[in-house]
């Protein structure tokens, strides 16, 4: 077993005497028990390992498309010194035609929460069946695709607001059990990678952008966007663009009971909480266990959630601007 850190690779021996070298952060749990958590810095590769589970990730409206080319990238929970921070959702340009983003997620190996990051790639792998909304349902994309080097949006998916889209298109699916879990393992998701999404795992992988990784650096040093904070309700859910949090394309999360009736398309945000309100046009919360229309055609691999899978799929990237490398290369090896 390895544990991925940011730029390199920790054997179990490393891993000890890295405990020794760096400082850790200490996190109260609800039973006042210390936990610890090992990294050596905050990016896009997170490289801490966690003992106490991520929150839920909140709710929230995809802000509108603010121009044609964007895909959307989901929030997640980082880690960093303060503990769990929000790293806002938003639309960002690719770095090439042709690539999509696979999201990172939190999973559970050796009694420990570990982060693999998301990256860019033909086809979206296995990101842990979280599902982050927006066309990430927990296994591929329905958000869009790319036809003839143009990105193609699922109109059931995205919000436009007034912005001229001609390559637009508009499909269904059914996704059971959703949820607002943020991670995968004991007590969260049970999902493994297909053996389709194994082969994406090997294809060449681009890092995220330099916008992307500004906007994890200012997510991080931002003290409303700390869990301990916010209290998993973060003023800046989402964003328009990378790193800009003021503004009118800025959402803030909502509670439980918001139902965005009046949101055009009613794309609802990042996670669905267990016992809410009916679906609205294309993403809403819908109790645990129904069935929530939402839209189609799987951009990575359609599959179903199947069993405990335990960490270890994405390459997690290094926070510098987007680079092409082949299969593993250039990746830290996962944990």
């Amino acid at each position: 077993m390895s544990f991925g850190f940011i730029g390199r690779s920790f054997g179990l021996s490393a891993l000890a005497a890295t405990l020794v070298a760096l400082p850790s952060a200490v996190v109260p749990d609800s039973s006042a028990q210390a936990q610890i958590a090992v990294g050596v810095g905050v990016g896009l590769g997170v490289g801490f390992h966690v003992a106490i589970a991520p929150p839920a990730l909140p709710i929230y409206v995809q802000p509108p498309l603010p121009a044609p080319g964007y895909i959307w990238t989901p929030g997640y929970w980082n880690y960093g010194d303060a503990g769990y921070f929000w790293v806002p959702g938003t639309w960002v340009l690719p770095p090439s035609v042709g690539l999509l983003w696979t999201p990172g997620y939190w999973g559970w190996r050796g009694g420990f929460y570990g982060f693999n990051a998301g990256y860019w790639g033909p086809h979206v792998g296995f990101y842990g069946g979280i599902n982050y909304g927006f066309g990430y349902t927990g296994a591929g994309f329905f958000g869009g695709e790319w036809r003839g080097g143009v990105f193609a949006y699922n109109s059931a998916f995205n919000r436009f607001g007034g912005v001229h889209v001609t390559n637009v298109y508009n499909h269904t699916v059914i996704v059971n059990h959703v949820t607002n879990i943020s991670y995968n393992g004991p007590g969260g998701v049970h999902a493994e990678p297909t053996a389709e999404e194994r082969t994406y795992m090997a294809e060449k992988h681009v890092d995220p952008t330099s916008e992307q990784a500004r906007h994890v650096q200012l997510a991080s040093a931002n003290p409303a966007l700390r869990q301990s904070v916010n209290h998993g309700m973060p003023a800046i859910a989402a964003t328009a663009r990378p790193g800009e949090f003021h503004g009118a394309g800025v959402v803030a999360a909502h509670p439980a009971a918001f139902h965005p009736a009046a949101a055009a398309h009613g794309n609802f945000g990042g996670a669905h909480p267990m016992a809410a309100a009916h679906p609205v046009g294309g993403f809403a919360p819908h109790p645990m266990g129904g069935s929530h229309a939402i839209a189609p055609h799987p951009m990575g691999a359609p599959h179903p959630m199947g069993a405990p899978h335990p960490m270890g799929a994405p390459h997690p990237p290094a926070p510098h601007p987007a680079a092409a490398h082949a299969g593993g290369g250039g990746h830290p090896r996962h944990w």
